[in-house]
């Protein structure tokens, strides 16, 4: 399925538009892109694929949108370096992380 989650950590992750009523929803998992300042946190996955999620993107700018899993494991930087899971994040608010 996806060499940056376990199983286990996909089926954690809400589905694909369960949280778009909350107000301020969990981001459950952050990726980031070592060398870099992009990073992805997840909010909800498409249980159908567990590809394609929604969450916020911080690169360039700060933004909700949607990226994919499969994307996210070709990307490399410099050296090499490829996305990886950060394996300290807990799961936090997004208010908290937008600051």
């Amino acid at each position: 399925m996806s060499s940056l989650l376990t199983n286990e950590q996909l089926q954690s992750i809400p589905e694909l538009y369960a949280s778009t009523i909350l107000k301020d929803p969990i981001c459950k998992f952050k990726i980031f892109l070592p060398n870099s300042n992009w990073t992805w946190y997840i909010i909800e996955i498409d249980k159908s694929d567990y590809n394609t999620c929604y969450g916020l993107v911080d690169g360039f700018e700060q933004e909700l949108g949607y990226f994919s899993l499969s994307e996210l494991e070709t990307i490399s930087h410099s050296y090499g370096l490829k996305a990886e899971l950060d394996s300290s994040f807990k799961a936090t608010r997004l208010s908290k992380i937008k600051g």
